[in-house]
């Protein structure tokens, strides 16, 4: 009996390495004992379970013991089965397929006359759907990158194509150990003066801040990183953040995990682990609009929350008891005519979905037409790069600020004040 299980487990392992390959067609599917290895064995796609005889389609790393998953196919759709295949359907599709029917699918409309459809994985982590002999990416019929779950990998994008209306963004686990879609999300707010916002349901946990040309505003950690390349994009085909490694043999990804955090991890190779390089919300001043409308949260102050100068604590009680989720209101009222600008420095700007850019204007520019538009609550430069462009105009309620140290980064806002109020010479704090 001994001797029939070795050599039953040696020619297992045996079928397994010979059809390890990193495509799939009509007739060559992938079955439960096989998986897909990219070109040079960076990532590896096939069946998985977490021990509860659930299956999975998903996409590990190859070269790292512990299983790592980057990708799940069929999140919220196991197969609870022993069967299972991956394939080329006939319309073209890739398809997850048991014993019942269809369990999920790559459902790409792209209408193509030639029957030599593939599925391959690739170095990145990118499992695609492309005609057979045409590589272009321009041309991929589908992608994984485009429908990604928990975790961004180099080379992603996270936010809008505008072209297609697809808009790409993580979503936990419902747990470790279930990969269904959960309860927080990582998505690109492309109204006003794009952010991207870290969500429960409905409710918004943590914002990064608009991109100011170098980094995201509240997101100081992003400041100085020569290691990671960051990239954001705003125009007429599409909104997204994406990064790059500078040494392409160090992994790294950002990942939306099931306990509300948002984790960037690189592989430290010595140790054999993964470190965390940074994660959000990383204290009290990332909760979102913890010091209400027109308050401003210093990590660095106790209290935390700060009004500005100008204002006063809306609701002083609940500020007393260090609640200063109720804001700040103005001391003074407002002459249009004569009001002053407050400049506030290092600041992670206010929430932006309202706000009013306009790409063409200087900073002066910029002053000058919140000075005239009454409403106007504040304004600051659009991009900080080669000394300041373009402009974005507030005239709603200021929410979700917080000011950093010098050291950390942050950039200029400056906010309507009346200018009887100018005379004050530091912040309030109660």
């Amino acid at each position: 009996m001994k001797t029939t299980i070795f050599i039953s487990s040696i020619f297992f392992f045996y079928i397994t390495f010979i059809l390890a390959t990193d495509t799939i067609t009509s007739t060559k599917p992938l079955n439960i004992n096989q998986t897909l290895v990219s070109k040079t064995q960076i990532f590896e796609l096939g069946f998985f379970d977490l021990g509860d005889n659930n299956l999975y389609i998903g996409i590990w790393y190859k070269q790292i013991q512990k299983r790592t998953y980057v990708w799940v196919a069929n999140r919220d759709t196991p197969i609870t089965s022993s069967y299972g295949k991956l394939t080329i359907g006939e319309n073209r599709n890739i398809e997850l397929v048991n014993e019942a029917g269809l369990v999920w699918s790559s459902n790409s409309s792209v209408s193509v006359s030639n029957t030599n459809v593939v599925a391959q994985l690739l170095d990145s982590g990118n499992f695609v759907l492309r005609m057979e002999g045409d590589e272009d990416v321009e041309n991929y019929m589908w992608q994984s990158f485009d429908d990604p779950t928990d975790t961004l990998l180099p080379g992603m994008k996270l936010g809008w194509d505008r072209k297609t209306g697809v808009n790409r963004f993580l979503r936990s686990w419902k747990t470790n150990t279930d990969p269904g879609s959960g309860d927080y999300s990582f998505k690109m707010n492309i109204d006003g003066f794009p952010e991207v916002y870290l969500t429960s349901g409905k409710r918004t946990v943590y914002r990064s801040g608009p991109w100011n040309g170098k980094r995201f505003s509240g997101v100081p950690e992003m400041k100085g990183v020569s290691e990671i390349t960051f990239e954001f994009q705003n125009n007429s085909d599409e909104v997204l953040y994406s990064f790059e490694m500078s040494n392409h043999s160090v992994y790294s990804r950002l990942v939306m995990n099931a306990s509300s955090k948002l984790e960037r991890y690189t592989w430290i190779e010595s140790s054999g682990t993964w470190n965390e390089y940074w994660f959000a919300p990383r204290d009290v001043c990332d909760d979102y609009k913890k010091c209400g409308p027109f308050g401003v949260c210093d990590a660095n102050a106790s209290p935390v929350c700060e009004c500005m100068k100008g204002f006063r604590p809306k609701n002083q009680q609940a500020w007393d008891l260090r609640d200063g989720s109720d804001g700040c209101g103005r001391t003074s009222v407002l002459d249009c005519g004569s009001d002053e600008f407050l400049l506030m420095k290092n600041m992670k700007l206010p929430e932006s979905s309202k706000a009013v850019v306009d790409r063409s204007m200087n900073l002066s520019s910029c002053a000058a037409r919140c000075k005239r538009n009454c409403s106007c609550a504040a304004y600051a430069s659009m991009d900080i790069t080669k000394g300041g462009s373009g402009c974005v105009i507030w005239a709603v309620d200021l929410l979700d600020m917080r000011q950093y140290a010098d050291s950390e980064g942050g950039q200029d806002l400056y906010v309507r004040v009346a200018a009887s109020d100018l005379v004050f010479c530091k912040l309030e704090k109660v």
